[in-house]
């Protein structure tokens, strides 16, 4: 059920609320729904956000994002030029060319790939990624992706929050505020990271920036269980449990009482237990794959240690958004395990064995589930590779044209938009910076990204910083 955005105006919080309540968590739990219902019906003010700003296409996202940088060129986008020009240095028609590593002009690195055509569309896909090659004419990919981070700290935080500088509410955040939840009992927006590593900037990948802290991601991980300390101690009887949940929400409600307005942390902290509270009957169920038959667990490559850690995240990731998870966001490759500047043949061989599978298992069980249709899938990471080898036998970081792909939720499968130059440095045609890869993703859940907004100290927000258009030829 699609829910009209709003704007947060700071006459009220759910602070004030609680502080009003403190009647054990089964009430809170209560009054937070009644309260998420009331902000659903509200009358949006003159002058803010429209109650619906059009027809949404797609109702949940999963974005599958590929720590490192993975290869457009040795993946998506074949270069025959580049195999000609190997071994030569860079025309000097591009110019100088600032990486990571400085100006410098490396010798240009051919592809060892095999290219072949798929599906009726006749998508170019290469050999590293047989399973997603049998899925193309549900996807939609884009070669002409752009942003502006040089390194992965940089990238990461623009692909989530659209700004290369730390402190703004991430995609995730943007979508929790605007479209609220359709599960009161599970998360509106999750984030699940490979074991052991983690992300480059951890939280603020999830976070909220200036807006309360409510809106930010709840991160799972691959262990197992996903979720800790959701079954309660099974020494304490049902009694006693409610007469500790009742008097902890008399604490925090003494203790919010004299907080300032814009402390929206402890808000989320008392949201969180709420939600933990509300979690031990739904989640216990959600995480629990036990249930799913072997069929599905050797869909998504369960079956095999190589392809068993992201097929399990992957198929969680199919159960939150079918119990109404609104965004769910998988990190394969946690710790930059895609940056391929050396070895790039063992790099990515591992990676793409890796995740391939798991990534085609999950798009084949949304379509056969009917979930395809309102799910959007998104692939990528933060920018891709330059043509140009590093070490002589990999790449170096290239956020000046890479590919993504979508499907599903109103995407139309079978197409390439865009294009790189002939040397896949650049992005040439129908380029889309990542504020545009943002605003499409917003557009497609029925949000318009310059009508979407949040006061902060006075002045209107916006996901896509007052920027970015939806690449309308996505759309089925």
């Amino acid at each position: 059920m699609n829910t009209p955005p709003r704007i947060f105006d700071g006459r009220s919080s759910r602070r004030e609320m609680l502080a009003q309540a403190g009647l054990g968590f089964g009430s809170i739990a209560l009054t937070g729904m009644l309260s998420q219902q009331a902000v659903r019906s509200e009358t949006i003010p003159t002058g803010s956000a429209a109650v619906s700003h059009h027809l949404a296409r797609a109702k949940q996202v999963i974005f599958l994002f590929m720590e490192g940088g993975p290869s457009h060129l040795d993946l998506f986008d074949p270069k025959p030029k580049l195999r000609e020009l190997a071994g030569q240095p860079l025309p000097d028609t591009y110019g100088p060319i600032i990486t990571p590593m400085g100006e410098y002009n490396a010798p240009l690195l051919a592809d060892k790939r095999k290219w072949k055509q798929h599906g009726e569309a006749g998508t170019w896909v290469s050999d590293w990624l047989p399973n997603i090659a049998t899925c193309v004419d549900d996807i939609a990919v884009i070669r002409s992706c752009h942003g502006n981070g040089l390194n992965h700290s940089n990238g990461v935080c623009q692909m989530n929050t659209c700004s290369i500088r730390g402190g703004r509410p991430s995609l995730g955040s943007w979508v929790s505020y605007g479209l609220g939840t359709e599960n009161n009992n599970l998360p509106t927006f999750v984030v699940i990271e490979d074991v052991p590593n983690k992300v480059f900037n951890r939280a603020r990948n999830w976070g909220t920036g200036f807006m309360p802290a409510t809106y930010q991601g709840t991160a799972l991980s691959g262990n197992n269980p996903p979720i800790q300390n959701l079954v309660p101690d099974k020494s304490i009887d049902t009694p006693r449990q409610v007469r500790k949940n009742s008097l902890l929400a008399q604490l925090n409600k003494q203790h919010a009482r004299p907080l300032a307005q814009d402390q929206s942390e402890l808000e989320a902290r008392i949201r969180s237990f709420e939600l933990a509270y509300l979690m031990q009957q739904t989640a216990p169920e959600a995480v629990d794959l036990s249930r799913e038959t072997a069929a599905t667990k050797v869909l998504y490559g369960m079956d095999d240690k190589k392809t068993e850690a992201f097929g399990t995240n992957c198929l969680l990731a199919r159960r939150l958004v079918e119990r109404g998870v609104r965004f769910v966001q998988l990190y394969h490759g946690c710790g930059s395990k895609w940056d391929a500047h050396t070895n790039i043949e063992t790099n990515h061989t591992d990676n793409c064995g890796a995740s391939d599978k798991p990534v085609a298992g999950l798009l084949k069980d949304l379509k056969q589930r009917g979930l395809l249709e309102e799910t959007l899938v998104i692939w990528g990471g933060e920018f891709g590779r330059t043509p140009m080898s590093e070490k002589g036998t990999g790449r170096d970081h290239n956020p000046y044209g890479f590919t993504m792909f979508m499907a599903g939720g109103g995407v139309k499968g079978g197409q390439v938009i865009g294009t790189t130059d002939e040397l896949g440095l650049h992005a040439v045609d129908d380029r889309m910076h990542i504020k545009d890869i943002h605003a499409t993703i917003l557009y497609l859940l029925g949000l318009d990204n310059m009508k979407l907004m949040y006061s902060h100290q006075g002045r209107p927000e916006r996901p896509t910083l007052n920027e970015g258009s939806p690449m309308l030829k996505l759309l089925g």
